[in-house]
């Protein structure tokens, strides 16, 4: 029987929502003699549950992300860091997943990649041009990986997903520009918190459960409103100049591409709070992030329409 883990602070939720299974399944990888030693969880994100899983002789480290009971992204992400393969060492290493009924969570135990989270940089533009060469690089990778993933319109960027004063804009522009872009490799929640930091140096991208085939823009946009959200527009700037010198390309209309972004997120953005929160960014209140999703479009709907 596996020892009881040791609780470090904060470690009580992460004990008692982690399936026993996965626990089980952590220790069994790590070695036959192998204990497990402690659970902690890890800040940012809503979607999952995520924690730190580590053993004692021998000592190592992996992550757990525990889904609700019936959400597909368990095997999502199954599908997705399998086909990617880490990417050369950019995305974590599939270690197991659980069996899914619908009844109890899903999970999925992936490599520990090093780094933290880190939304509070003390250099937010090197931080930011990191951002972008490393979403350059995703996208030029070979498309072929993707060939058993979805497109984003088959999921998160569907056509009816649409709302707020962008959405007929992107509407009008939907079949000659949307889905006319080419199709790469996106990671389809690329944003600050889905990237970890090691002494001022991106090391990883992680939750790989969204990755798709679609449009370069749905990626960029989206990590562009992040950047506004956390610092204004001219850090957006700066990572979307960054991304298009690195990919030795341009994303056509950048800001059709954030308007679509800001109507994918025109209902939803205020159940964004707890991610920022978590990370240290406590002042993007749920009216505040409204605030700055209104001004973002306004502004961009005025730039698109002036003579």
């Amino acid at each position: 029987m596996p020892a009881t883990p040791r609780r470090e602070p904060g470690d009580n939720h992460s004990v008692s929502t982690a399936p026993p299974a996965a626990l089980a399944t952590a220790t069994r990888l790590a070695g036959p003699s192998a204990t497990l030693d402690a659970v902690r969880p890890l800040p940012g994100g809503s979607h999952a549950t995520t924690c730190l899983i580590r053993t004692a002789t021998p000592r190592r480290e992996m992550i757990l992300r525990v889904f609700p009971a019936g959400d597909p992204a368990a095997a999502d992400e199954e599908r997705a860091l399998t086909a990617i393969d880490t990417l050369g060492g950019l995305a974590p290493r599939l270690l197991a997943r659980g069996d899914e009924d619908g009844k109890t969570p899903s999970w999925v135990l992936i490599s520990r990649l090093p780094g933290t989270a880190d939304i509070i940089p003390d250099d937010p533009r090197h931080w930011a041009v990191q951002l972008g060469h490393t979403l350059a690089r995703i996208h030029a990778s070979d498309i072929d990986v993707a060939t058993h993933l979805d497109t984003v319109f088959d999921r998160r960027g569907y056509r009816a997903r649409l709302f707020g004063p962008a959405a007929r804009v992107v509407d009008e522009a939907w079949e000659k520009t949307i889905t006319a872009a080419p199709l790469v490799l996106t990671h389809g929640d690329y944003q600050s918190g889905n990237v970890i930091w090691r002494n001022g140096t991106l090391t990883g991208v992680i939750d790989w459960e969204g990755a798709a085939r679609g449009p370069a823009g749905y990626d960029v946009g989206w990590c562009r409103f992040d950047l506004y959200l956390l610092y204004g527009r001219n850090l957006a700037d700066v990572f979307l100049h960054a991304y298009e010198e690195a990919g030795g390309t341009t994303v056509g209309d950048p800001h059709l591409w954030d308007l679509w972004t800001l109507a994918r997120s025109h209902e939803t953005v205020e159940d964004w709070v707890p991610n920022y929160r978590d990370l240290g960014r406590p002042d993007l209140t749920a009216t505040e992030l409204r605030r700055r999703h209104t001004a973002w479009t306004h502004e961009l709907l005025q730039r698109r329409h002036a003579p």
